[in-house]
């Protein structure tokens, strides 16, 4: 599946750079919950690296490295909102937190967020970004209502998924698979 819109766009506050590349977890059943360009799903790691440093080699430590973590199930039945974000959290979060951590600790340089939120944000499924923030409240509030009787959601996660932002879009790159160590 093909994203578009940028960061920027989606309310993130920064510009995807051509070449930027992002590892997710995508949670189809949630994508008719969601009211922005792109398909549900929680951020592992954006971004990573430049799309000109992954090689095979990056490739094969990203396989390893998933494959060393086990498929896990994910609930999406509470709300919660960042400054102009409403957002689902996927309960259990560790299993996210550990990917994240993980990922951090061999690639260091890989920042969270390019730095703007500190250590990073919480893992989350972001559902709608407010175009105009001193209405978000009433916004965000209205589309709670609205969600509500969807919830919960339930996922199982299987795969970590590469995608890289072309300039125009972000486009699936690579598949990673929980708990398949590489041959």
């Amino acid at each position: 599946m093909t994203t578009t819109g940028t960061h920027a766009e989606l309310g993130g506050g920064w510009p995807d750079i051509a070449g930027d590349t992002a590892l997710t977890l995508k949670v189809p059943a949630a994508d008719p919950l969601v009211r922005t360009a792109a398909p549900a799903h929680v951020t592992v790691l954006y971004p990573f690296l430049h799309e000109s440093r992954l090689d095979g080699a990056v490739h094969a430590e990203l396989a390893r490295l998933f494959g060393a973590h086990d498929a896990f199930e994910v609930t999406f039945a509470e709300f919660g909102r960042f400054p102009g974000v409403l957002f689902l959290e996927p309960l259990p979060k560790d299993p996210v937190t550990a990917l994240t951590k993980e990922i951090t600790r061999r690639w260091p340089e890989a920042e969270p967020y390019r730095g703007v939120f500190g250590g990073g944000l919480e893992p989350h499924l972001t559902l709608a970004v407010s175009e105009v923030p001193y209405a978000e409240g009433a916004f965000h509030d209205a589309l709670e209502a609205e969600l509500a009787p969807a919830l919960p959601v339930t996922a199982r996660i299987a795969a970590v998924h590469l995608i890289a932002w072309d300039g125009a879009q972000w486009r699936d790159r690579a598949v990673y698979e929980l708990g398949r160590a590489a041959e």
